[in-house]
């Protein structure tokens, strides 16, 4: 896929809307970094379970926060995650880790320190080659100047069978009214957050992949990618 070189693609949409499988793919295809911001957030959600961490204190979250080493490499199509130089990528994907994410990303204090690390990695990555970075808050808070964004959807009934397949894949054994209940609490944390809450930057292409394949809708992405292109040409 020829595109314009050295750019940061943001994505941001729920679980269960495709976004993470779509932008490894649309990475894989661009040649370039992919970065799961999600699972920063995971990250530190599991050390905070680890930890006992109260996550109410938070001029205690602040230093503790501080204190971490969060890391990622390339591996592959996707990335690898790791804390104080241990490799938790494996770790992180749990239903426990999910919620505990989603309880760490409403502190203020946490979501400070994972934005300086994920555009530290952004702005790397992008003197190296581009970055696709998908999340929650990358075209509103964490590249607002990105210069094409997307932002996925799907209809709950897709979005939960998603979660729930994924989760089985992983070995998981977990019901599919208890997956969908997960999804529900963590879109209403993820909308009614006062810090970074989720929703479409105003220069968003929206895609509904409810009826899509992971192909559709990357080559969806493709066509705007290009657009844009011809745009800065022009």
């Amino acid at each position: 896929m020829d595109v314009f070189r050295r750019n940061i693609i943001a994505i941001d949409g729920p679980a269960g809307s495709g976004k993470s499988s779509a932008a490894r793919l649309l990475a894989k295809k661009l040649g370039y970094l992919y970065l799961d911001t999600g699972a920063l957030y995971r990250a530190v959600g599991w050390k905070a379970l680890k930890e006992g961490m109260n996550l109410q204190d938070e001029a205690a979250v602040k230093v503790w926060c501080a204190k971490l080493d969060l890391t990622v490499k390339p591996d592959g199509d996707g990335m690898r995650v790791y804390v104080n130089d241990q490799d938790v990528s494996g770790e992180i994907r749990t239903p426990e880790v999910s919620r505990a994410a989603a309880a760490v990303a409403v502190v203020p204090a946490v979501r400070r320190r994972l934005l300086g690390i994920q555009r530290a990695i952004g702005e790397k990555a992008v003197a190296q080659c581009g970055v696709v970075v998908e999340g929650r808050d990358i075209g509103t808070v964490v590249f607002p100047d990105a210069p094409v964004k997307f932002f996925l959807e799907a209809s709950p009934e897709v979005r939960v069978k998603r979660r729930h397949r994924e989760l089985e894949q992983q070995g998981l054994t977990v019901d599919l009214s208890a997956t969908r209940r997960e999804i529900d609490t963590r879109d209403l944390k993820d909308a009614s957050r006062e810090v970074a809450p989720m929703k479409p930057a105003a220069d968003a292409m929206r895609i509904d992949s409810t009826a899509l394949t992971l192909e559709g809708v990357v080559s969806a992405m493709g066509e705007a990618i290009f657009k844009k292109r011809s745009e800065i040409a022009d």
